[in-house]
């Protein structure tokens, strides 16, 4: 039977594994924790979520839920195990994590082809592998990638959210509702915490007078030869603080809007809004959505504890932030996910330059599947540049260095729609999305022959 290592337990690493062992496939597949932690990991279980508990729209005229019912048709593991322990989030898959990344581990522990192995993989191997080893690659292991690749790594900045205990949430102020009541549950998938101008005005302005962790801080294994020059934060998981020196509507016009929803005490819409999301399928866990923060924690339970309604918020885990690694993929990787100078070589999630869960999750899948073709001597494939995964990877292989950055599934990097131009945005979604799943089901057929 053949053989194939793969480096990294994470969405990619356990998605490339299973999708390798189910063609036949041995796979080794290597994970560094418990043994080595990460410094924003906090457990031993595969596919460990360590940002948000929301894998992202799965509204099939959005981009995400295109990209999700891809992953469904390609039969991916890991979104299965996510629909299987998903909580209340609207329109968006969310998650219980810890029940999630336990039913992942089990199933991968189960697979008779897969051995799971608990140790560090501090070198590139020689042998056929996947790395998948996400943005909190090694320090080790990172220098081995850097003298592969010749150049230096790219990096930014990544933040996650605090935890708060639902028990301690006020609820004559705060409320449960869905913007415009499109959630699953009568009385709605989040909790809001709704604000007056004056309260709005006040919180600001102790948000940008409160005391940052340094990155100096993030900094320490930095060794020689990965490059720890400018802070770069990745755009779409902004710091709180940071969103908020942009201007003092910025936090209104972005994670604190409040279109679509009505305080019950007022019966209008509030001046701004802080939503709470569930985090684990017993409901005793909400996540602040879009407050990913690096402020000090002494810090954040007295500006958070300024949002009405968390006055007295127990926080079950604060934010934090985190570097994350990923390669220049333009100059090193095919769309195939190959390294370039090595066919039995391939990268995924990411440490790529592909962003988001579901990205993470779709790009091990065709890593494993290509690896498993390439072992078996057929050549690896390129999924249509009309599919999201076919964009997504398109984009990261051949994307100018000017503009590279980590990103997220979206119907920007689809070819333009032919014919008559659609005006309507959701109309273009629904059209994107019937031409990307028309064109996925006639490559798997062609495939299949």
């Amino acid at each position: 039977m053949k053989e194939l290592m793969v480096i990294g337990g994470g969405l990619a690493g356990s998605e490339a594994a299973w999708q390798a062992a189910e063609r036949g496939i041995k796979v080794r597949l290597y994970e560094m924790r418990p043994l080595k932690t990460t410094g924003a990991h906090t457990g031993a279980y595969l596919a460990e979520l360590v940002c948000s508990n929301s894998l992202g729209s799965n509204l099939i005229d959005r981009a995400p839920g295109v990209l999700k019912e891809e992953l469904r048709r390609l039969g991916s593991l890991v979104l299965r195990c996510a629909e299987e322990t998903a909580v209340p989030a609207g329109g968006a898959l969310a998650v219980d994590r810890e029940a999630f990344a336990c039913r992942v581990t089990g199933m991968i522990e189960q697979h008779p082809n897969i051995e799971i192995i608990r140790e560090e993989m501090q070198q590139v191997p020689d042998a056929p592998a996947i790395i998948a080893t996400g943005p909190l690659t090694s320090t080790a292991l990172s220098q081995s990638i850097l003298e592969l690749t010749g150049s230096e790594h790219l990096y930014f900045y990544d933040a996650i959210a605090p935890i708060v205990n639902v028990d301690s949430i006020n609820f004559d102020i705060a409320y449960r509702a869905s913007r415009y009541d499109r959630g699953e549950h009568d009385d709605g998938d989040y909790i809001n915490c709704p604000f007056t101008r004056d309260e709005y005005e006040a919180f600001v302005d102790a948000l940008l007078e409160a005391e940052r962790i340094e990155l100096k801080d993030f900094e320490k294994d930095l060794e020689s030869g990965v490059r720890a020059g400018a802070h770069h934060f990745f755009e779409g998981c902004l710091p709180v603080e940071i969103l908020a020196r942009r201007g003092r509507d910025a936090l209104a016009f972005g994670p604190m809007r409040p279109v679509g929803l009505i305080d019950p005490r007022t019966g209008r819409r509030p001046y701004a809004v802080v939503q709470l999301r569930q985090d684990n399928l017993a409901g005793t866990l909400y996540n602040m959505v879009g407050f990913q923060t690096n402020l000090k924690f002494s810090e954040q339970r007295r500006v958070f504890r300024m949002i009405p309604g968390l006055e007295n918020a127990e926080f079950e885990r604060y934010g934090q932030m985190h570097r994350n690694t990923f390669i220049f993929s333009p100059a090193h990787l095919r769309p195939t996910l190959q390294f370039r100078g090595r066919d039995d070589l391939f990268f995924a999630g990411q440490i790529t330059g592909v962003e988001g869960y579901a990205g993470n999750i779709a790009t091990g899948l065709l890593a494993g599947w290509n690896a498993a073709r390439v072992l078996k001597g057929k050549d690896a494939l390129a999924l249509p540049e009309t599919t999201m995964l076919g964009a997504l990877c398109a984009y990261i292989t051949r994307a100018a260095e000017a503009d590279f950055q980590p990103m997220k599934a979206n119907f920007g990097i689809l070819p333009p729609l032919e014919g008559e131009r659609i005006r309507g945005k959701r109309e273009r979604g629904a059209a994107y999305s019937r031409r990307a799943l028309h064109d996925l089901e006639r490559f798997l057929e062609e495939v299949s022959k």
